[in-house]
């Protein structure tokens, strides 16, 4: 519900008030749900993209999620669609992001919305919404969304946060990918260890609440937990050059294989090397399928004890 034009460049050093000389500009399709898309359709999945589009920057952004192969349904908005930004610091490697507030949205710009994801939900297997909810959507506004879509017959996927996140927690939905910080603000507790972290994904579940729970730890690996199993896998080790689009990749790569009708270890495993393959591409380049596939066969995955 959020999206953007990501631009990523580079310069030789951040430093106060002196300006400071670019490299080369990337221009990309970006926001959370957008970035699930992108990559979901690199590996083979049929990806349609609902999002609100709004000024010059808006059509610039369609034509983007389009060169991507992704089937663009845009609903039109009175403000502009926002822009982002991403800058390396080349002496010491470090990424500065820059997130830009989203457009106002009014009731009827959301509410055509929800309109349009009832029309496409019979069409789908699985409905992923990610990202945070632009100024005037309503908090509950995925919980009406995942409503909408259990109503037609596909699984829910949801990654966003705050209070966005409980309350889509207060709905039945298939898988919520909270990370670790986001895991924290919902349950309050402390997660300094694999029990607390496994006791705290499991409160998340319930029989309407969510079904599935992928926590993503970032140099720590992540886990997927159900009512009554659980798996762990660290991290791969590789070469980082961007940790733009991390998060999103790791959900674009398991809900495609989920779409494939992969079991969930097999899902958590692609969702890994999902992960690991945007660390290696620039800017918000996010994970290649060849990347992917060559990393799979590198993950590991524990299974946890039920207590």
């Amino acid at each position: 519900m959020n999206p953007a034009i990501d631009l990523s460049t580079s310069t030789q050093a951040v430093e106060p008030v002196r300006k400071l000389r670019c490299g080369a500009t990337r221009r990309e399709a970006g926001g959370g749900g957008i970035n699930v898309a992108r990559v979901a359709q690199r590996l083979g999945a049929h990806v349609t993209a609902l999002y609100p589009v709004g000024g010059f920057v808006g059509q610039m952004l369609e034509r983007l999620v389009e060169g991507e192969g992704v089937r663009s349904v845009g609903t039109p908005i009175a403000g502009d669609t926002r822009e982002d930004f991403t800058v390396l610091d080349e002496r010491t490697g470090q990424q500065y992001r820059f997130v830009l507030p989203g457009p106002q949205i009014s009731e009827p710009e959301w509410t055509l919305c929800l309109a349009r994801l009832a029309d496409l939900a019979p069409d789908c297997d699985f409905v992923c919404a990610s990202g945070s909810l632009p100024p005037g959507v309503p908090e509950d506004f995925y919980a009406r969304a995942a409503e909408v879509v259990r109503g037609r017959g596909a699984k829910f996927v949801v990654d966003t946060s705050g209070a966005a996140l409980r309350a889509t927690l207060k709905t039945k939905l298939y898988l919520v990918k909270p990370n670790l910080r986001e895991l924290q603000d919902l349950t309050g507790a402390t997660l300094d260890d694999q029990a607390s972290l496994l006791r705290a994904c499991r409160e998340l579940i319930s029989p309407n609440g969510a079904e599935v729970v992928a926590l993503t730890l970032g140099s720590d690996g992540a886990m997927l937990v159900t009512a009554d199993r659980a798996w762990r896998a660290p991290a791969l080790p590789v070469r980082v050059a961007s940790t733009v689009g991390a998060g999103d990749s790791f959900l674009g790569a398991m809900v495609w294989a989920l779409a494939s009708e992969s079991g969930l270890e097999a899902a958590f495993r692609h969702a890994m090397a999902g992960g690991a393959a945007a660390l290696l591409a620039p800017g918000t380049g996010l994970a290649h399928a060849v990347d992917v596939r060559q990393l799979v066969d590198q993950v590991t995955i524990q299974g946890l004890s039920e207590t």
